[in-house]
């Protein structure tokens, strides 16, 4: 079994999730305002709950990384000023 394709595997099917969820949520459209990015870690189910020494907040790092994925591909930007995610 080979887990690091696995793994690649997943993450490509989270990054689809975001970017899916962000199209079709209308606080994440093009001229909105965006959303928070701790909001879109726990719409898309990201979020395993208060965990020993692991909260909420600090789960939110593997959402970030994908957010910034998606940025890298021209598919979304982050609001300078109220640092809210949209599409792009």
């Amino acid at each position: 079994m080979n887990f690091k394709s696995r793994g690649e595997n997943l993450r490509m099917e989270f990054k689809n999730l975001v970017l899916e969820y962000m199209s079709n949520k209308e606080d994440c459209s093009r001229y909105s305002s965006g959303m928070r990015q701790a909001d879109i870690f726990r719409d898309c189910g990201m979020d395993w709950g208060e965990k020993t020494n692991c909260t909420s907040s600090n789960q939110q790092y593997w959402v970030v990384a994908i957010l910034r994925e998606l940025e890298e591909e021209d598919k979304i930007e982050r609001d300078n000023i109220t640092k809210k995610w949209r599409l792009k």
